[in-house]
């Protein structure tokens, strides 16, 4: 298979004013992998904005499970252009049927009161943490077939655990992570496409960091595990193709849902953006 690029998949084919279509892929999961909704969505709302307005928050929702054997199709509302901020409204749609919703602001750069409140953690350097592909490339006997097929679509990320987490059998840890993560591609093309593609990486291990302190992994054919609803803000400039250290935890889950929160620094500390998500976890009795 040719190298896949994520600038391709969140080059959106325009169909009409407001409404866009986006090609799907299999990544190996039960649905249709939510970062790539998200980024697709936030770069569909993105095409539409004035000129020098970007993105500083998101919240969404995931209604359905999507399917990565179909495109997707984004439709735009224009809630409101104001003197500072602008807000849009995306559904993603396939089938007919909504699977996703997003709320976006974006605003001009402006100067105003600032402060950093959040140290970035104290872990090794990207290069001496190796990436988490190689556990699949190395594992091609013992992981699905569907797997085999979908490494290619996850090389795009260079992403690299810091932490030594077995996928196969994980054993009880507390419920923080760290994840080194860059584009394996330039990505000097503006803000825009660097938040679109941040969007896209941060659903990457996010939810997982739930299941730590209870020992499950992510593979194990009894569990049940979605994404309700994911937030993100941006705090500042970020070029996509340096590292960033995503550090994660979860404060909480209970009655079948876990909850997970974020923060990404580039490597001189600053934080670049934030993020919170909620999904369910549930075992089932039944292996099916």
């Amino acid at each position: 298979m040719a190298d896949v690029k994520l600038a391709d998949l969140l080059k959106l084919e325009k169909i009409e004013e407001l409404l866009y279509r986006g090609q799907s892929w299999d990544l190996g999961y039960r649905a249709l992998f939510g970062g790539q909704v998200m980024g697709q969505a936030l770069a569909a709302a993105q095409n539409t904005l004035p000129e020098n307005r970007t993105t500083h928050s998101f919240h969404s929702y995931f209604l359905l499970p999507g399917d990565a054997n179909m495109p997707v199709l984004y439709d735009v509302e224009n809630v409101r252009d104001g003197r500072s901020f602008s807000t849009r409204r995306v559904r993603a749609i396939q089938k007919g049927r909504d699977i996703f919703v997003l709320t976006a602001s974006f605003q001009h750069t402006e100067d105003g009161l600032s402060h950093q409140f959040a140290d970035m953690p104290v872990v090794p350097c990207p290069e001496d943490v190796e990436a988490d592909i190689k556990f699949y490339e190395d594992s091609l006997d013992i992981i699905s077939d569907r797997m085999k097929e979908a490494i290619s679509y996850h090389k795009p990320l260079d992403i690299r655990t810091v932490q030594s987490i077995d996928p196969m059998k994980p054993e009880v840890s507390e419920p923080k992570r760290y994840i080194w993560m860059k584009a394996n591609e330039k990505t000097q093309c503006g803000i825009n496409l660097n938040q679109a593609m941040l969007a896209y990486a941060s659903d990457y291990h996010f939810l997982a960091t739930s299941l730590q302190p209870h020992g499950i992994s992510v593979r194990n054919r009894q569990l049940r595990m979605a994404t309700i609803d994911h937030a993100m803000w941006f705090h500042h400039p970020f070029s996509f193709d340096e590292w960033l250290l995503y550090s994660t935890e979860s404060p909480f889950s209970g009655n079948a849902r876990g909850l997970v929160r974020g923060q990404f620094f580039n490597q001189q500390g600053v934080l670049v953006a934030s993020t919170m998500q909620e999904g369910v976890m549930r075992k089932v009795e039944k292996n099916v």
